[in-house]
């Protein structure tokens, strides 16, 4: 079993930034590609960005290349999702993901309770 809990989410102003992170415990965090999702109201839970187990690759969604930087510190088990130049539509409910070893874009094996970011015009 892996537990993931989000933290950092909150209220900023377009053009902010916020630097989200995920806290892991239960297996081995190293052997676990992570990943961070997230759901607007009313729409579909979707990918945001991803990390290889080892930390060498790196995926995200064409709506934050450039913007976003994920990383993880396998020491302290702990994955983060920095972004910035955050825009309105950015605004959802920010999930931390889990899957052994392969990275995913389409889901996770271990889920977050999430965290709330929103981005005020």
């Amino acid at each position: 079993q892996v537990q993931l809990v989000e933290s950092g989410g909150g209220l900023v102003q377009a053009g902010g930034s916020l630097r989200l992170s995920c806290a892991a415990s239960g297996r081995t965090f190293s052997n676990y590609a992570m990943g961070w999702f997230h759901q607007a109201p009313g729409k579909e839970r979707d990918f945001v960005a991803a990390i290889s187990w080892g930390g060498s690759n790196t995926a995200y969604a064409d709506s934050v290349k450039g913007r976003f930087t994920i990383s993880r510190d396998n020491a302290k088990n702990t994955v983060s999702l920095q972004m910035n130049s955050l825009q309105p539509e950015d605004t959802a409910i920010y999930y931390c993901a889990a899957r052994f070893r392969v990275m995913t874009m389409t889901g996770g094996d271990y889920w977050g309770q999430g965290t709330q970011v929103t981005v005020s015009s």
